[in-house]
């Protein structure tokens, strides 16, 4: 049995810290050009720098996206971007375009390179193809049922890893290849700047009839809105083991740093716990599925891994299921427990927190005294940004991060 790797996204030098922190064995992430992500904050090349080795310093690889679509013009900056990324010791370049792989080789042939999901890998021939170019790793499409990825598995070297996404948002186009975006804000998807026009609402309006709108609806046939539910596979982990996925890839680039600590943590325990008692009627813990649900998110469901989903992957709106939020980020703690935090979002003296620390149990307590940098009282944390003083009956460790429930804590006068 193979011990699958936890992908998880590094927006910026923040996320990736904290995926670090929170267990992943490897990050993906993006510099300044040529990456799928433009509206993350990404690396500058000085960043690119640090955050390799910080990586590489506990023992985790880092990933980085070449993956645009390019024009001729972007070819020369290509060739010293590539050798940049050699320098600084990125672990592979995730690569989609044959021109990219052809200058790749040609500049930087040591390079190790991963094939995006990009490409639409939805065979084993077209898998077999990739791997004569050089590659190491592909990435599957996310059309791929877990039979599908299976047959891939048994019809390719066994040293060339298998990559899919188990978690987070997924695109209505094909393999995320989309021209909507283009077509209605000029925003180009292929080059990282998708404006996601597929979750916006849509009504159906009849030529002759300007200004009457119909609803577009879903029945049996088929959907006819292009927004989608987030995939989520954590409890199918043995699954995804069996069908020989190397690589367990959480999507999320431009989402939080409590996002990405979150999933990231709850997929290392889940894994940790599979493999440790590998079972046929394994079941990821409950408190691991309750995290899962803690974190920002649209309704879950499987993606294609089993087949269409009777129910669809179509989502009626574009809000996101937010019953928790982060508080307040760590900054430093004493022996004694005298912990300072970062406010994020304003809590109040008497509200239920929960603490989460990378590889412990969730802490839960109440608000009993929160002071200010100059040692006064606060009834509440108001200020975003402001440093937060707080007395735990334990040492917190560093990465850590207060979260609230939105339900039970409701906004308070004043």
């Amino acid at each position: 049995m193979n011990k699958p790797e936890i992908l998880s996204p590094a927006g910026d030098m923040e996320r990736l810290k904290y995926a670090i922190a929170y267990g992943a064995d490897a990050v993906y992430l993006a510099g300044k050009h040529f990456g799928m992500r433009a509206a993350s904050d990404n690396f500058t090349d000085d960043e690119l720098r640090e955050g390799i080795s910080y990586a590489h310093a506990r023992g985790v690889k880092v990933y980085v996206t070449v993956n645009i679509s390019p024009r001729s013009n972007e070819f020369a900056e290509l060739e010293t971007y590539l050798q940049k990324l050699y320098e600084y010791g990125a672990d592979a370049a995730i690569v989609s375009d044959l021109g990219v792989i052809r200058v790749a080789k040609r500049v930087v042939p040591q390079l190790p390179l991963h094939i995006s999901t990009q490409t639409s890998i939805l065979n084993y021939e077209a898998a077999q193809f990739w791997v004569e170019m050089g590659a190491e790793r592909i990435v599957l499409a996310r059309e791929l049922t877990l039979e599908e990825i299976r047959t891939i598995r048994d019809h390719i070297p066994p040293e060339v890893e298998i990559e899919c996404f188990v978690h987070g948002a997924m695109c209505i186009s094909y393999s995320g290849r989309c021209l909507i975006s283009n077509y209605t804000t000029g925003r180009d998807a292929n080059h990282g700047a998708c404006a996601q026009s597929c979750r916006w609402k849509y009504a159906l309006m009849e030529e002759k009839r300007p200004g009457q709108y119909f609803p577009v609806d879903e029945d049996e046939r088929g959907t006819y809105l292009y927004n989608s539910k987030d995939m989520c596979m954590i409890d199918h982990i043995p699954e995804l083991i069996a069908a020989g996925i190397t690589s367990f890839k959480i999507e999320g680039r431009a989402k939080t740093a409590y996002y990405t600590a979150g999933i990231t943590a709850a997929y290392r325990r889940a894994v940790d716990a599979y493999l440790a008692n590998p079972t046929p009627d394994f079941k990821v813990p409950d408190d691991i599925r309750e995290e899962i649900g803690k974190i920002s998110h649209r309704e879950y469901f499987t993606g294609f891994y089993f087949g269409r989903d009777p129910k669809g992957q179509y989502y009626p709106d574009v809000m996101y299921i937010r019953d928790w939020e982060i508080a307040a980020l760590f900054e430093s703690c004493d022996a004694d427990g005298n912990a300072v935090f970062v406010l994020k979002n304003r809590f109040f003296s008497g509200d239920t927190l929960e603490l989460m620390q990378p590889g412990k149990p969730v802490y839960s307590f109440r608000v009993e005294e929160m002071r200010n940098d100059d040692g006064e009282i606060l009834d509440a944390a108001r200020s975003a940004m402001m440093r937060i003083h707080m007395k735990f009956p334990f040492h917190v460790s560093d990465f850590a991060i207060l979260r609230k429930e939105k339900a039970a804590n409701p906004v308070k006068n004043g």
